[in-house]
């Protein structure tokens, strides 16, 4: 079941367990983000001194809330209603990119997250398709601070291509592959036994 392929039908309406869980998610991560905000703050200088670019192995720390609500709400819009209730509340409790700015990345990253499973019309949940979701917000990471902030930087220069490459790996560890596996051990606690993600893993 790990990563097997779990194909469903597609059901849309939210029900308020369903706003509940993809609230809670991104509350829990806008701390984290938060959090990490402050922890990668010296690690990053020190990577972007040996490497430019290579410091991108921390943004998938700021790209799981949505492909996690997805997995486990399993309707249209819960990646992005997740990051943007993450973004949003990291950026209440403070950081050094701002309100606005925080609140579109936070958009562009979810919009990105909920494309993979937009594709396979939210009927296929797995391993891959996390993934998949994990490396388009990625994506979506490193476009818009490229569109954003750094302009005057060539995308094909080194800095460019490490960057993009570091963003995507890292989005499809953290927010691919990672919140895959912690969907699944969350499941296994009966936590999820709502949601048709919590009932498929225990076998109900």
């Amino acid at each position: 079941m790990s990563s097997a392929i779990t194909e469903s039908k597609a059901v849309l309406k939210w029900r308020v367990v369903d706003i509940a869980v993809a609230s809670v998610i991104g509350v829990a991560s806008a701390l984290i983000y938060w959090v990490v905000a402050i922890a990668t703050a010296a690690p990053w200088s020190a990577l972007e001194a040996i490497i430019p670019g290579l410091a991108g192995v921390f943004n998938g720390l700021w790209l799981f809330a949505g492909p996690l609500a997805a997995i486990i709400v399993r309707k249209p819009g819960a990646a992005v209603y997740a990051e943007v209730v993450a973004g949003v509340l990291e950026a209440l409790m403070g950081n050094m990119w701002g309100g606005v700015e925080t609140f579109l990345i936070a958009l562009v990253q979810g919009l990105f997250a909920e494309i993979a499973f937009l594709i396979f019309a939210y009927r296929k949940w797995n391993l891959p398709v996390t993934i998949l979701s994990g490396a388009l917000s990625g994506v979506a990471c490193w476009g818009y601070s490229f569109l954003t902030n750094l302009q005057a930087i060539d995308v094909f220069q080194t800095y460019g291509v490490v960057y993009v490459l570091t963003t995507v790996i890292s989005g499809i560890v953290f927010a691919g592959v990672l919140m895959w596996y912690l969907y699944i051990a969350l499941a296994k606690t009966g936590a999820l036994d709502k949601f048709a993600s919590g009932r498929e893993v225990r076998g109900r």
